[in-house]
């Protein structure tokens, strides 16, 4: 059991030496477009929710 479970950490070390990370800047840029996408993404969210909650509004009375 301890054997298997060596084994596999050293497969684990092995497979993270062949991994490309990214730059910091890469990083950081990546970081933003998300930051970016995820800000419009709930503005359009927000702004149907609203508009759907006054048309329900209006529709119910």
């Amino acid at each position: 059991m301890i054997a298997k479970a060596k084994d596999f950490l050293t497969e684990v070390k092995a497979e993270l030496g062949k991994v490309t990370w990214p730059t910091r800047k890469e990083t950081i840029s990546t970081t933003w477009v998300v930051v970016a996408i995820v800000v419009i993404i709930s503005i359009y969210l927000g702004a149907c929710d609203v508009i759907l909650a006054k048309l329900m509004r209006l529709i119910l009375g």
